[in-house]
């Protein structure tokens, strides 16, 4: 293709606009060769492990195979298993079982070239999400200074089903999180292979939001991920509430849940299961979590902070003011329903907890049920990592994006605010991806954004040149940076309302499980 192209006049338009072939670069495994667009050297679909397919549906990632000659690297994989998009408006990508491929955005390299580099993980709740989905890309923050690896793994049922006789048939007699193990061969690969690319493994920085921040939370607690990164950032999301809440995470229960899984399947055996169509294996009722077991997660992440064993890093985490506008309807709340729903999402709560959001009217109500569902999915998580991390040695940088996007009245994101996922045009300095009003604050805020993500990858330290001050986080009412128009630091939001929280989670914490 691209010798056809040079025969015509597209030729120098392409090179002009800084389009072209990108040199080959030599990994473990074999040569890529990616493409040079604008001025970012880009590497899509290098696989990373063998494809998980037939007998190696439900086992560790083995490493991939070697090849002879120069891999293709212009085009994207298909995405994991799944159904559904992981953010409302997304293009649905491809999809396929063997999913387990990466991609780089590199800067071009320079001789003795060592640049910090970013490795992503997507979100999507663990059942569906791409490392192809446009706003990931690296590009932007590339042309920063940066490498930008975003990476696949596998989800829904494919990546996190536990079963007594996966469990019987490893040596660490652990079944589950096969797409943690998924990501932290994708690290592994990193450790192996960035330098050729003009990175330097000595700074990676394990990034994520939603589940992909979740999966952080889980690979700082993950004795397998030792030595594989040197900073973290996590947006919106965590492992952080009592198991007591959550006891399907404990493998014993994943286990007996994963056998109703199976059973549900009309599978008897672990051999049929692997020769069940990947399609079958996605949908509503595949077990799609991680697991708390012996190998990669044997501590839940709120109890590795607390026995210290964790990864000491630098952190750099937070969330969205108005995270649920992008989740929840609130169109039917009103008052006289509203904790009776509540119970009926959630199940009897403590009365100290309903009143920390008041809703004697509709209108109040509606906000009462946002902000609830912000702090119990996101806000309170955040908080509690914030001040658990500070049992370590490193710093903790801790942010509240506070931005509304111009979303347009006839989009998909109509009314979300500063929304679950509305941080991400911002950090991936990917505003002109979308054809909207953006003003002169949203520009400035995303140069500020992609500025601090970058220098903390560099340095552990968001701070740098031009940019707002943006103090560490100590204690458990510390300084937390603002994102908005205003950039600066500022009181934790909602803090009362997150301490409710966090008195009942410790009343739950101690007690046995089924109480």
């Amino acid at each position: 293709m691209w010798k056809a192209i040079c025969k015509g006049g597209w030729a120098i338009l392409l090179a002009s606009a800084g389009w072209g072939q990108a040199a080959p670069v030599m990994t473990a495994d074999g040569a890529v060769a990616g493409q040079r667009q604008a001025g970012v050297h880009v590497y899509r679909g290098i696989p990373f492990a063998l494809p998980p397919l037939g007998a190696l549906r439900w086992r560790p990632p083995q490493p991939p195979a070697p090849w002879q000659g120069v891999r293709d690297a212009s085009k994207f994989a298909p995405a994991c298993m799944q159904q559904g998009v992981s953010m409302p408006g997304e293009t649905a990508p491809s999809v396929s079982e063997d999913c387990l491929y990466l991609n780089v955005w590199a800067p071009p390299r320079r001789t003795g070239q060592h640049l910090p580099v970013i490795v992503w993980i997507h979100g999507g709740g663990y059942t569906n999400g791409s490392a192809s989905m446009p706003l990931y890309h690296g590009d932007r923050l590339a042309r920063k200074g940066v490498l930008v690896v975003t990476v696949a793994y596998r989800l829904g049922a494919l990546g996190f089903l536990a079963h007594p006789a996966l469990s019987a048939e490893s040596p660490q007699r652990s079944s589950g999180n096969y797409g943690l193990m998924d990501q932290i061969a994708a690290l592994e690969w990193v450790q192996r292979n960035i330098a050729a690319f003009g990175g330097d493994p000595k700074r990676v920085t394990v990034a994520g939001q939603s589940a992909g921040a979740m999966a952080v939370s889980a690979l700082l607690a993950s004795p397998r991920a030792q030595g594989l990164f040197q900073r973290a950032i996590a947006q919106s999301g965590g492992i952080f509430e009592p198991l007591q809440l959550a006891p399907g995470y404990l493998l014993a229960n994943a286990e007996r849940d994963g056998a109703g899984y199976m059973a549900s399947l009309g599978a008897t055996t672990l051999e049929a299961m692997r020769m069940l169509p990947a399609e079958r294996l996605v949908g509503s009722n595949a077990v799609s979590h991680p697991v708390i077991e012996p190998d990669v997660l044997p501590l839940a992440p709120y109890d590795a902070y607390v026995r210290g064993r964790f990864h000491d890093v630098p952190l750099l985490i937070g969330s969205n003011s108005e995270e649920a506008r992008a989740l929840v309807d609130v169109t039917k709340v009103s008052a006289d329903r509203f904790e009776a729903d509540i119970g009926a999402s959630f199940g009897t709560l403590p009365p100290a907890l309903l009143a920390a959001y008041p809703h004697a009217t509709d209108a109040q109500a509606r906000e009462a049920r946002l902000a609830f569902e912000r702090d119990l999915r996101f806000g309170w998580d955040m908080w509690a990592w914030a001040r658990l991390a500070q049992a370590g040695r490193s710093p903790v940088y801790y942010y509240s994006f506070e931005q509304r996007p111009p979303f347009p009245a006839d989009s998909v994101h109509a009314g979300w605010g500063a929304s679950h996922f509305a941080e991400l045009w911002y950090m991936f300095d990917h505003l002109g991806q979308a054809p909207w009003a953006w003003r002169d604050g949203d520009r400035a805020l995303a140069a500020a954004m992609s500025g601090y993500w970058v220098r903390f990858a560099a340095a552990g330290d968001p701070n740098g040149k031009g940019l707002p001050h943006w103090p560490a986080f100590r204690g458990a009412a510390g300084q937390v940076q603002r994102l908005g128009d205003s950039i600066g630091p500022g009181p934790v939001p909602a803090l009362e309302q997150l301490q409710v929280f966090d008195a009942v989670y410790a009343g739950l914490r101690g007690r046995p499980f089924g109480d």
